[in-house]
């Protein structure tokens, strides 16, 4: 039986073939790492939950979608129903950075009028010798997109977790603002059975006040 959550979001993992997506997310969803790793064809499926605040629980549903330009036509029907992305390039390989700002641009299109949060990830931060992008590179492209960056490295288990978690809390605080919210027709966010109710800070505050029993 599933564990009972509030939401549930459906992130999409973007970025070239073998920056390491599968690799980010069965070390985030099993606590795993294996040096040889299949290509994916088409889009492969993870899950894992994670506890934002007290009493809530987000379920993430998390697609690792094919880098290979082949599979594109399979992988942009499930842009529109994601609500969060992670653009992840390799530390190690020029090409893959360079080729963030198509991903993204891409994606954006596909998704109007809505719009995705994003989070940049620069992986294999434990190649230091071999690395091609500088963390300032890096760091103003992420400043363009108006999105965050992290640096990750799933096979020493470094900041795997937090880049995760930064990108859910985006997303929640998004959703206490009400500029995300669930739709019908659309699964990038849907309501659990125990879905908390939210309500805009200002609001928040005088429920607050006249609670005060």
């Amino acid at each position: 039986m599933d564990i009972l959550w509030q939401y549930q979001f459906r992130i999409i993992l973007l970025g070239d073939s073998t920056v390491g997506k599968s690799s980010l997310l069965k070390r985030f969803t099993d606590g795993i790492y294996s040096d040889v790793a299949d290509p994916t064809v088409g889009v492969d499926f993870y899950a894992r939950s994670l506890d934002i605040e007290p009493g809530v629980k987000i379920k993430l549903q998390l697609w690792d979608t094919a880098g290979q330009e082949r599979f594109r036509s399979i992988t942009t029907s499930y842009y529109r129903n994601s609500v969060g992305g992670l653009l992840v390039f390799d530390l190690t390989n020029r090409k893959t950075f360079d080729h963030v700002r198509e991903w993204h641009r891409e994606v954006s299109e596909h998704i109007l009028p809505h719009h995705m949060v994003y989070i940049l990830i620069g992986h294999k931060s434990d190649l230091s010798r071999d690395r091609k992008v500088t963390r300032d590179e890096a760091e103003q492209l992420a400043a363009e997109l108006g999105i965050r960056y992290v640096e990750t490295s799933a096979k020493c288990n470094s900041n795997v977790e937090r880049a995760f978690e930064l990108l859910t809390r985006d997303i929640y605080e998004l959703m206490k603002m009400g500029e995300i919210s669930t739709r019908d027709g659309w699964d990038g966010v849907k309501s659990g059975l125990t879905a908390k109710v939210l309500y805009p800070a200002e609001e928040e505050a005088e429920r607050e006040k006249s609670c005060n029993c």
